[in-house]
């Protein structure tokens, strides 16, 4: 037997409706803040993702999936959003009408340790702002993330974590003292941070390894460090956030995997999901279209990891739709009636499911229950005598004759609306 590829999965229909809501909702509130959805590749040349995400980073060294086309040039799955973004932003010449806002949603790759909620295939769906560069826009940005958990249920368990990276007039002494501080206390550091320390000290602050985690709680925070003007407009989204009594926690340690943020940096976080507990993280990067080979634009984004969320659905247990009517047929000429009416229903925008495979009134409607379905539509003999339909509530079991000509799809639709 040939199974799926370690790292990957089937998402089966009985776990779809989670994933629909899921996506249903973030259009319904992307939409309604102006963002429009747009649909990159799944796969780009591999120097898109070095240049973006950082040639020494652990996605480009580490987790990519590359490989070389038939004309011999090197291409990867996506391992993130934001670089195909500004890429589409910058070849189809939207920097002329700003802003842009975007939305996207699909399956990235890596090739990481598979873990609950962490796959080798996952998906995220996320938003990117270009063209802003005010604490307003950051504020805005964080408001429509909280937004979007509240309305699928899931904010009881999360918290905005928050933190400025400084910009590059700041950063660079910052990151010298950073390092120099670490060199101190290099052999606490794990055998990951200790040789990326050089070209990238600011990630040890991140770390989950004991040691590492023990040596950041007394390195320097940047946000004592930053310039006037990257000060002023943290303070700026935190004046912001508690006009709009959004509850936020400042995180000196809140660095960003991916080398092109700067300044604003922030996570939504879980208690819900053991160690793996982002479900939202983003910030600015004001300085990435041009490095891409565009004209400067400030920009600001965040992706939302979709199987962490789906979890989420599942701890706080949302309450997914269930289908509408499932129609039981006992009978041959009940399952030709039956198709009729269906069909009939079915034109009229009404959702219908038929039991196709027939059998008794007891194991169809055992499959009615199994399906979840709020309304059975019974045919059994009696039904196709008298030409009625018998209307279950699945709830609470309350039964209704109806005449055929008394059962269009108005009065079904109504039931539902």
């Amino acid at each position: 037997m040939i199974t799926t590829v370690r790292g990957v999965r089937d998402i089966l229909p009985e776990d779809v409706p989670s994933w629909r809501f899921l996506e249903e909702s973030a259009r319904a509130v992307f939409s309604s803040y102006g963002y429009q959805e747009l649909r990159t590749p799944l796969f780009e040349r591999t120097e898109l993702f070095a240049r973006a995400v950082g040639a020494t980073s652990d996605i480009v060294e580490k987790e990519m999936y590359t490989f070389a086309d038939r004309g011999g040039d090197s291409l990867s799955l996506r391992p993130e959003g934001t670089a195909s973004v500004v890429r589409a932003l910058i070849e189809n010449n939207r920097q002329r009408v700003l802003p842009w806002a975007v939305y996207y949603m699909g399956p990235m790759f890596r090739y990481e340790r598979p873990q609950k909620g962490r796959y080798r295939q996952f998906h995220q769906m996320g938003c990117e702002l270009f063209g802003a560069e005010g604490p307003l826009a950051d504020a805005e940005m964080m408001a429509m993330v909280l937004r979007l958990l509240r309305r699928i249920g899931v904010e009881a368990s999360l918290t905005l974590e928050i933190n400025s990276l400084g910009c590059a007039g700041c950063r660079g002494p910052y990151r010298a003292r950073l390092f120099a501080f670490l060199q101190t206390h290099e052999a606490a550091l794990c055998d990951h941070c200790r040789p990326r320390l050089p070209h990238n000290p600011l990630r040890t602050l991140d770390c989950k390894g004991e040691g590492c985690r023990a040596v950041a709680g007394k390195a320097p925070c940047m946000k004592d460090h930053l310039c006037g003007a990257c000060a002023d407009h943290f303070q700026g989204l935190t004046a912001l956030l508690t006009a709009m009594e959004l509850p936020f926690v400042v995180n000196p340690l809140l660095v960003r995997g991916l080398d092109y943020y700067n300044r604003t940096a922030f996570e939504v976080t879980t208690t819900a999901l053991g160690t793996q507990n982002a479900v939202a993280a983003g910030g600015r990067y004001d300085g990435l279209v041009a490095e891409m080979g565009g004209q400067p634009v400030p920009a600001i984004g965040f992706a939302m990891g979709m199987e962490r969320l789906v979890l989420l659905l599942e701890a706080a247990q949302v309450a997914m739709a269930r289908p509408a009517f499932y129609l039981v047929a006992v009978g041959e000429a009940a399952g030709r009636r039956g198709l009729l009416l269906a069909e009939q229903w079915r034109n009229g925008g009404v959702p219908v499911t038929m039991d196709l495979l027939g059998g008794s009134l007891k194991v169809q409607m055992k499959r009615a229950d199994r399906a979840g379905a709020r309304f059975a539509l019974i045919l059994g003999e009696r039904e196709m005598v008298q030409q009625t339909i018998l209307l279950k509530n699945m709830t609470d079991g309350e039964q209704s004759s109806l005449a055929w000509n008394e059962v269009g799809w108005e009065r079904l639709a109504a039931l539902i609306a």
